[in-house]
């Protein structure tokens, strides 16, 4: 059938384009006009059944809409700004180079993560779908969506374990002294006694703090033997898990409004840590640690990579949570001006957040006589051990542990917001009847968290933290640059970068004159930049890959355990493969002419764009049948046409 736009799909000869239009009925109002104009009666005449007749359209229920374009924003920003931002970006930039490593960091953001994030967004709001159902654009790369999904569950699956973490600091707190200070009674001998270890290694209170009270992983031997569960993580993650389904039961609509709260509250927060940082002795010393550039540094591949990977992992790109949460937008929204406002406040926040952490860690510094270098670490190391430490060196230790570990806290809801609504989104718009029915709707996110929470219990075991590193450093690595990479060159050289294009400046509508403009740039680097430095990202992972073994701290994992871990990165990215076989095999014809029609959009494609011009009340959803635009009609079917037209003469 026909694009209810009446538009071609990219690619297809205006020909025939105006061929099928003239041979196919056109629906208006509910009211049928054949291709000889001829207008049935508006009281339908009983009439024989017959093969042909076609069955009665099914309603289509309607998808929610943000509150307000606040709601949208808050959303993105607080699913973009995440823990990554408060320990990941101060360890990269101090680890190559300080101040440099803003270098790569900005070009990368500019090049790649800015575009990318532009491409979900669009792609999202034009389609109105979730990550799988959107793929209607291009049947072939349906498998994008589908490796989205595994992404989420798999990111799903470990980060709500950071915010269980969190929620036993939290509660931990509120004890005075802070049970991993030096004040309290039991750390006493520990801090008085500078005798090493069995390892050789002086442990601090913090130190032991994480390892034996909180991880247990004391009691781990490794991979191989995760031990029991820990019941007090296992309760603060249900707890965690019980907080997501609350919020998200209502949908966006009860979700938007939670970020009003989780996603400035976080602000607010960094804000008085600064500061307070700043009044700190040694707190220039951090700072400058944290600033100084060694220019050299430019010259490393390492440094290039760490910063793109940075920005994939703080933006959220390619895990279908920006995508999903698009979908919700009004079809008019000015996309390019909201990413460029989330892409900056997110990469200046990350910025931002470095001087709060460093001037703390610079006062932690001078209070040990050590070089700033000794006091920071990577990954939860940082959050759940240098942190602590420099909190309980502050005046006042137990509200700002409080304090810092609420900002945690908001900004781990926030971001597993966005990784679920991208789970939840896919499934529901693939069984729309789900939407309709809030039992049922209630009852699949009650079953789905559920589900998180039981997998959940193997990384809150005494070798839990072996495995969660295992997924936290494979379920965001190649596999998401592949399904990026082909994302990337799906909508510019399959859907067609200049219709892409074209459908961003019709959704804008009163496009500003530096819109055009800037979309010159965008094409240029859909086309040839991303996919470069995409392609380049992907070749050092592998290199690296293979030539350095992975470690939590002194453990070196074994080689099954690397080799699930690439199992499970293959996994997400192998769904394009798949689902693009799939894809051929249901067309018919040649493979050459299969391949064509399995990237011909499906004429419910731009049915979001119908939506939008035309009110519920006035619109009668007509018949439509996902296949490519151009359908060549047969003998049968001009014969059923006629004989159709005579029955009702």
């Amino acid at each position: 059938m026909q694009d209810t736009t009446g538009k071609a799909a990219s690619g297809n000869p205006a020909g025939d384009s105006g061929a099928t239009a003239e041979q196919n009925k056109v629906h208006m109002n509910g009211n049928a006009v054949t291709q000889n104009g001829f207008n049935p009666p508006s009281i339908p005449t009983p009439q024989p059944q017959s093969e042909c007749q076609l069955p009665t359209p099914t309603p289509i229920v309607q998808r929610e809409q943000w509150g307000g374009k606040y709601e949208f924003l808050l959303s993105c920003i607080g699913y973009c700004v995440g823990l990554g931002n408060v320990w990941r970006f101060p360890y990269l930039c101090y680890r190559n180079g300080g101040g440099v490593f803003l270098i790569p960091y900005f070009i990368m953001l500019i090049v790649t993560g800015v575009p990318l994030f532009l491409m979900e967004l669009s792609l999202g709001q034009y389609g109105a779908a979730g990550p799988i159902t959107v793929w209607k654009c291009c049947p072939l790369l349906k498998g994008i969506g589908i490796g989205m999904l595994c992404v989420s569950t798999l990111v799903c699956l470990y980060y709500n374990v950071i915010i269980a973490w969190t929620f036993y600091y939290l509660g931990s707190s509120f004890q005075s002294p802070l049970p991993w200070s030096c004040e309290a009674l039991a750390n006493a001998a520990i801090c008085n006694n500078t005798a090493n270890n069995s390892t050789g290694k002086v442990l601090t209170p913090t130190e032991i703090f994480w390892n034996e009270q909180v991880l247990g992983v004391v009691g781990s031997k490794g991979l191989h033997d995760p031990g029991p569960v820990r019941w007090p993580l296992a309760l603060c993650l249900l707890a965690a898990w019980i907080i997501i389904f609350l919020c998200m039961l209502k949908g966006i609509r009860s979700s938007g409004k939670v970020v009003y709260v989780t996603a400035t509250f976080p602000y607010f927060v960094l804000i008085v840590l600064i500061i307070r940082g700043a009044t700190l002795e040694g707190s220039l010393q951090g700072v400058a640690f944290y600033l100084t550039p060694d220019w050299s540094r430019l010259a490393n591949a390492q440094v290039w990579n760490d910063a793109a990977s940075q920005i994939f992992y703080s933006l959220g790109i390619g895990v279908g949570g920006l995508l999903s949460m698009a979908s919700y937008n009004k079809f008019d929204n000015n996309v390019i001006r909201d990413t460029i406002v989330i892409t900056t406040g997110n990469c200046c926040t990350s910025f931002f957040a470095g001087f709060a952490i460093f001037s703390v860690l610079g006062h932690m510094a001078y209070r040990k006589g050590v070089p700033v270098g000794e006091v920071a670490d990577t990954g939860p190391g940082l959050a759940f051990v240098a942190y602590p430490e420099a909190l309980a060196l502050l005046p006042g230790s137990v509200f700002w542990s409080i304090m810092f570990f609420l900002m945690l806290f908001m900004l781990g809801v926030d971001t597993l917001f966005g990784n679920m609504e991208g789970i939840t989104t896919a499934v529901l718009d693939e069984f729309p009847h789900l939407r309709g029915n809030p039992l049922q709707k209630s009852l699949f996110l009650g079953a789905l968290c559920f589900f998180f929470y039981l997998m959940g219990l193997l990384l809150v075991t005494n070798g839990g933290i072996y495995w969660f590193t295992l997924i936290d450093s494979f379920s965001t690595s190649f596999g998401l640059i592949i399904i990026t990479l082909f994302m990337c060159i799906g909508i510019s050289f399959f859907y067609g970068v200049n219709q892409f294009c074209q459908d961003i400046l019709d959704m804008i509508r009163h496009c500003p004159p530096w819109c055009g403009k800037v979309l010159i740039y965008f094409k240029a680097c859909w086309v040839f930049c991303t996919p470069f430095l995409l392609l380049f990202i992907l070749t050092y992972i592998f290199i690296e890959m293979y030539r350095t073994s992975l470690r939590y701290g002194d453990y070196v994992y074994p080689l099954w355990g690397k080799a699930l871990g690439v199992c499970m990165g293959a996994t997400c990215c192998l769904q394009i493969l798949i689902w693009a076989i799939v894809a051929i095999t249901k067309e018919t014809g040649t493979l050459k002419e299969r391949f064509q029609k399995s990237i011909r959009p499906l004429n419910s494609w731009r049915q979001n764009t119908l939506n939008s011009t035309v009110t519920a009340e006035e619109h009668v959803e007509p018949e439509q049948v996902d296949a490519p635009y151009t359908v060549t009609l047969t003998d049968m079917d001009i014969t059923a046409m006629t004989w159709d037209m005579g029955s009702q003469a």
